[in-house]
């Protein structure tokens, strides 16, 4: 097919699209509820949906009486079963594939099921939807006149007692569509390469010659792509490469760290950025808007959602609350169920809502990755605004980045001790743990309360990382490329010590 048509052809779809998302914009708590009860009603004959009598379920307000909250320890027996071969346990239809979790916040492997329905229906339709939401407010792209160079995970599948597991990523590659296929390079055979620094330069070979005119990935890991392509070709902009690239679709990590480092590469003001919100148990949210720095929640995906406030997370009045009844701007564990049998899940995320009409959210973090230990709740949203902050006011660009709490000994205070690994150093490294610390009090009360006076913390202690550090831990643990991310904040010092022993 010639790619102007297929360009045209696509394009058309992609718009019919919108009056659909424009049902869920209008009616929101409506759309919800019947994803909710079709869930039901189409589970109520599986072991789950018989333990829970899903066939009596007649409203939300039954099903949060009838289910708990749970966590993937509380599920992981039924998940191996299934894993096993049993089937019919959590989800009418056979379900074989498996996302393995990256376990950034766990040592231990997760297994996340994978259905057919939620391929197709959350997954696939989310892909369609992010070209669909960026070619309504880009009339003029030419988006399908070339490819989309997508960076995905760097492990392929593997088969256990005949289901199949992976990266997210693989997964997706490996059932990719015809369309998606035909649009896309490097090819599926590159992509799903277990060999990072090999598929790196497989990837490059593969790609600059193509007309690639958009970008695909997790940031942290397509800006190592993007400086690898200009020392390969000694080029000294992406544009020089690719003339007609006109926007990078990002997740996984918050950008705001990388997108100075990305505009010295993509050097062009009108360059779009596009940011989407997925995870291994679903695909949640998409900028819907040129600029935006929130992102519009898909409620037509299969999956229906839950909010349990921050203030009473992991507490005996812990409860989860439905879209309808958030409140804006207050911080939100996230739960959810899925067309992947998922009932009542605590993924882990954190989100701030900024807009009720239509629901639009920021995300703000993990349950787990925060610092928490002496009361300040310190998330990674404040960590991220403060380094924006001090590397504004210093001249500096930060590459990667963990810290962990200092404990109290004896009559010593506390304090949170961190580790940076900049591509340009602050002119004043003094100055710039100062603005850091005075940053994080404007931005989080609970912190700034700890560091009055010293009272319970103590300043905060900065390490600069040596080059390639980050990397070279990654590179260590097996966790090279794709959906791998550095861990952030955490109340243990595990990830801290082993990268400031790395760092010597």
């Amino acid at each position: 097919m010639p790619i102007t048509l297929f360009n045209s052809i696509a394009s058309w779809l992609l718009k019919k699209r919108f009056h659909q998302i424009e049902l869920f914009l209008k009616y929101p708590e409506e759309v919800q509820e019947e994803v909710l009860l079709q869930l039901l009603e189409f589970a109520e004959d599986t072991e789950v949906g018989r333990t829970y009598d899903f066939e009596s379920i007649e409203s939300y307000k039954d099903f949060k009486e009838r289910l708990p909250i749970v966590s993937y320890e509380e599920i992981q027996p039924i998940i191996e079963r299934t894993r096993r071969g049993e089937q019919n346990l959590f989800w009418p239809t056979k379900v074989k594939l498996f996302a393995k979790s990256s376990g950034t916040t766990n040592a231990k492997s997760k297994f996340i099921p994978v259905s057919g329905e939620a391929l197709e229906d959350c997954h696939y339709k989310s892909s369609k939807d992010l070209l669909c939401l960026y070619l309504n407010n880009n009339e003029n792209s030419q988006l399908f006149t070339g490819k989309s160079l997508r960076l995905g995970g760097s492990k392929e599948l593997y088969e256990d007692n005949g289901s199949l597991f992976g990266d997210l990523s693989a997964i997706l590659i490996d059932n990719m569509p015809l369309w998606a296929e035909y649009s896309s390079t490097p090819s599926n055979k590159v992509s799903l390469m277990s060999d990072w620094e090999s598929k790196l330069m497989a990837i490059i070979h593969e790609s600059v010659q193509e007309n690639v005119t958009s970008l695909a990935g997790v940031p942290s890991w397509m800006l190592v792509l993007m400086n690898k392509v200009l020392e390969e070709t000694g080029k000294d902009n992406l544009f020089q490469v690719w003339e007609n690239l006109e926007v990078y679709f990002h997740g996984g990590v918050n950008f705001n760290p990388y997108k100075e480092q990305y505009k010295k590469i993509l050097p062009k003001n009108n360059f779009q950025y596009y940011e989407i919100y997925n995870a291994s148990e679903g695909f949640f949210a998409i900028q819907d808007r040129n600029g935006a720095d929130d992102l519009l929640l898909m409620l037509d995906y299969g999956i229906f959602y839950e909010f349990i406030p921050m203030d009473v997370y992991g507490a005996l009045n812990e409860e989860a609350i439905p879209l309808w009844d958030i409140e804006l701007g207050k911080n939100y564990a996230i739960v959810i169920t899925t067309n992947s049998g998922l009932w009542r899940y605590k993924i882990g995320d954190t989100v701030r809502f900024t807009s009720k009409s239509p629901y639009r959210i920021k995300v703000t973090g993990r349950t787990k990755h925060h610092i928490n230990v002496f009361g300040e709740e310190l998330i990674i949203e404040n960590a991220e605004e403060a380094l924006k902050i001090a590397c504004a006011k210093t001249g500096a660009e930060i590459m990667d980045y963990t810290a962990g709490p200092i404990f109290m000994v004896n009559k010593d205070k506390g304090a949170h001790e961190w580790i940076m690994e900049f591509r340009n150093l602050p002119k004043d490294f003094g100055a710039f743990v100062e603005i850091f610390d005075n940053a994080l009090k404007s931005l989080n009360s609970d912190y700034e309360a700890k560091r009055l006076h010293n009272i319970t913390l103590n300043a905060p202690i900065v390490h600069e990382a040596r080059k390639n550090l980050f990397y070279d831990w990654l590179k260590k643990n097996d966790k090279l490329g794709g959906q791998h991310k550095i861990p952030r904040l955490s109340n243990k010092r595990d990830y801290l010590d082993e990268l400031l022993l790395m760092n010597k």
